[in-house]
């Protein structure tokens, strides 16, 4: 039987953004993308809470498979797996959260602000800004523009609320968490991303089984510069 894989998205995109990735596996595998709630077809869903995030992948996914994850959606597979306790994980630009409770008190402020401003976007208005943040840049062109195609799948409400709901400040730290994670763990991030490269060494300290996988010349979004490498590291 083919090896499962659930695969999480990252903050405004789609389970569309997985498709390179999917070619890549082959038919080897059984590859599921989910959208997030707050996304593509999952826009509309409500609440869009931690929880919630969690019973959507416990009622979707087959009983033993590989988790996979990217930012926001590497944050959620993180706290999945500390819920379930099945899973081999993969991460592509990652993080367990903000350790300091100021530091994340004041993330969770500067999101609420920003949700309130998305509101009042429209679509591509928002989808030209966010595709600016620094640690985007550098995206060769084909890469951008695919990135900005999924990104008009979603709706302004849907990634207000999942930012409210599923940001960085809104979810609690896993820093002190990670040794309890028991199974394997592929950390892969862009040799261009020195912020998560940093974050991944940290990581890999405090898990039990980790393999920190640079990818060179590849920025943020690791899975949509190298989607064969990223392929390459869900495999067991």
């Amino acid at each position: 039987m083919a090896p499962d894989v659930v695969l999480l998205h990252g903050f405004t995109h789609t389970a569309a953004s997985w498709e390179t990735v999917v070619s890549a596996l082959g038919r080897r595998y059984r590859a599921l993308a989910l959208d997030l709630r707050g996304h593509g077809e999952a826009a509309g869903r409500v609440p869009v809470t931690l929880q919630a995030a969690l019973d959507d992948l416990a009622g979707s996914a087959p009983r033993r498979f590989t988790l996979v994850g990217y930012s926001m959606g590497g944050r959620l597979a993180l706290h999945a797996a500390l819920a379930f306790h099945e899973q081999r994980l993969v991460l592509i630009g990652a993080s367990p959260g903000i350790a300091d409770a100021a530091e994340r008190a004041a993330r969770r402020a500067a999101d609420e602000a920003l949700a309130d401003e998305i509101e009042t976007l429209g679509i591509e208005e928002f989808a030209d800004r966010w595709a600016q943040t620094p640690v985007l840049a550098g995206q060769p062109p084909d890469v951008a523009a695919a990135v900005h195609a999924d990104r008009l799948r979603n709706q302004p409400a849907g990634l207000a609320r999942a930012l409210r709901g599923l940001g960085t400040g809104a979810l609690p730290s896993l820093w002190d968490h990670l040794s309890e994670l028991d199974m394997p763990v592929a950390i892969v991030v862009g040799e261009r991303d020195e912020k998560f490269r940093a974050i991944a060494r940290e990581m890999a300290v405090g898990l039990r089984s980790a393999e920190v996988i640079v990818v060179p010349g590849a920025g943020h979004a690791v899975h949509l510069e190298a989607p064969s490498r990223v392929a390459q590291a869900i495999r067991p």
